[in-house]
């Protein structure tokens, strides 16, 4: 299934650009899902049809749902309870009633993650678009599935689960309860789901089409989204101009502005697949106004990011490790290597990422960012490489 992610600039017109893109490719003959995890009816608004926690077909062939976080947070929360009854007896801890439970800041994007995973599974679609929140919120909740696993595996090991036997002994031994069974299959199930999730994000299938106005905010926010999704490994499959104004008016002010974007305009011109919606002069309703709109249709997912590794030895005696940070400032960048991990820092936003076998066995000897493009020099470590016989 491809997946087209819709995010960027916020106030831009996200939702609207994403129901438009939606609508294109239903019209096209593509069975469509569109997905949003906004609180507010925006793109029921914007459709023309109301949505909600049950999918609704907007217009034939193409289906429009809004999670409902709550319910699904109450759902997660008597649940966890039902399996906790132990410990929490213990603790002399009283129950919820889900009647009283109201989501906690992060539901509604939980929520979108575990409906973006039933959308793919469900395989009753050929396109899925997704309204995202703002780009630095949207780069957050993307981020989300491959930072939990690496918490749970941290936090509950997955081969600690093989002393499943020996943990009553342990526990009698150190005068402390061990962690129970179920919350090692807790852990498991959330690791699958998980898991199920980040392949989603991470499918070659899968792209970031960013939504911007042209101007100096639009250019910040566009080149503060490129960097992070790449440091995720996220291709951006294109650039929507929104509201963009006509470039001949008699207004002095107007035509001011329009210079402004203009500008913007050229330069994305040269490094993204640009595509200019112009001002309507009212917001779009219905659709028969999202029709009217030039989004781009469903194209082929471009060249997925890769960070590859090159052999220098023979030269240099260095192995490089290439990662690419369109618009990344060499005062904002920051690495740290712990043990097979190397941590990235791009102002804002930070990964966490396991190093290649061949580099695990040796040392970082310098890096320099060049034309977009990070690049980590390994010097191989004598204790860990083979040596040539």
């Amino acid at each position: 299934m491809r997946t087209i992610l819709i995010t960027g600039q916020g106030g831009t017109g996200r939702t609207t650009v994403a129901a438009a893109t939606a609508l294109k490719a239903a019209r096209e003959g593509t069975r469509t899902l569109l997905l949003t995890a906004d609180r507010t009816d925006t793109l029921g608004a914007v459709l023309g049809v109301p949505t909600g926690p049950n999918p609704v077909e907007a217009v034939p062939g193409l289906t429009a749902w809004r999670p409902d976080a709550a319910a699904r947070f109450r759902d997660d929360l008597t649940a966890f309870q039902r399996r906790a009854t132990t410990a929490l007896d213990l603790l002399g801890a009283s129950r919820l009633d889900a009647e009283e439970v109201t989501p906690l800041p992060g539901a509604e994007e939980l929520a979108l993650l575990r409906a973006l995973r039933d959308a793919a599974l469900s395989e009753r679609y050929g396109l899925l678009v997704v309204d995202l929140p703002p780009a630095p919120q949207a780069l957050a909740l993307l981020a989300l599935p491959e930072e939990l696993r690496r918490y749970l595996r941290r936090l509950l090991p997955p081969e600690r689960q093989a002393a499943r036997a020996l943990r009553p002994v342990l526990g009698r031994l150190a005068g402390v309860p061990m962690p129970s069974e179920w919350l090692y299959e807790t852990a498991a199930r959330w690791d699958l789901e998980l898991a199920a999730v980040q392949a989603v994000v991470e499918d070659r299938a899968t792209t970031v089409r960013l939504v911007a106005e042209p101007g100096p905010a639009g250019a910040d926010a566009v080149r503060t989204a490129a960097t992070a999704l790449a440091l995720r490994g996220l291709p951006v499959d294109g650039l929507v101009a929104s509201r963009v104004l006509p470039g001949a008016t008699n207004d002095a002010w107007l035509a001011a502005l329009a210079a402004q974007q203009r500008k913007a305009l050229d330069e994305w011109q040269e490094t993204y697949d640009l595509h200019e919606v112009p001002h309507r002069g009212h917001d779009p309703r219905g659709t028969d106004d999202l029709a009217a709109l030039p989004v781009p249709g469903v194209n082929t997912p471009p060249t997925p990011v890769e960070w590859p590794v090159t052999d220098h030895l023979a030269d240099d005696g260095v192995l490089v490790w290439h990662i690419p940070l369109p618009g990344a400032i060499r005062d904002e960048l920051d690495l740290i290597r712990r043990g097979d991990e190397l941590v990235v820092t791009v102002g804002q936003f930070r990964r966490i990422v396991p190093l290649p076998s061949a580099l695990r066995r040796c040392t970082v000897a310098g890096a320099a960012l060049r034309e977009g493009e990070l690049r980590i020099r390994f010097a191989p470590d004598p204790g860990l490489w083979p040596r040539e016989k």
